[in-house]
């Protein structure tokens, strides 16, 4: 058994698109869209890992909170500490916020936390 995709609702489809893409090599399939104002892509990783993004001419926007049921954060491995500091550098520097610094946790892990253009937190890890 295995997990093929997560998805998540976006309030600017385009913009989660293109950040995906150029930050975490995310490869787009074509704009899936129906008569019921209804939209998504489908992005692909080099892991094989699949993430939907969906928009509907409905959707209402909430500000993201921390403790509540649902997903909290999505983590990507770049391979190493200094490839998480550079990628988290250029996301912070292209006006993305940055939510935690790059840092060892107290579990081991080297990572860093920004948010994505819908305000989910999105861990870099090595």
């Amino acid at each position: 058994m295995s997990v093929t995709h997560i998805a998540l609702y976006s309030n600017d489809l385009e913009r989660t698109r293109a950040f995906y893409m150029k930050y975490f090599n995310a490869k787009s399939n074509e704009k899936y869209v129906n008569a019921k104002g209804f939209s998504s892509y489908f992005l692909s990783f080099d892991s094989g890992a699949r993430l939907e993004i969906m928009a509907h001419e409905l959707l209402e926007y909430r500000e993201p909170k921390d403790h509540v049921n649902g997903i909290h954060h999505i983590a990507f491995s770049v391979g190493s500490r200094e490839n998480v500091i550079t990628l988290t550098n250029q996301i912070v520097q292209d006006g993305y916020p940055l939510l935690s610094a790059p840092r060892e946790t107290g579990d081991g892990y080297f990572e860093s936390c920004i948010s994505d253009p819908n305000g989910i937190r999105i861990e870099i890890t090595e």
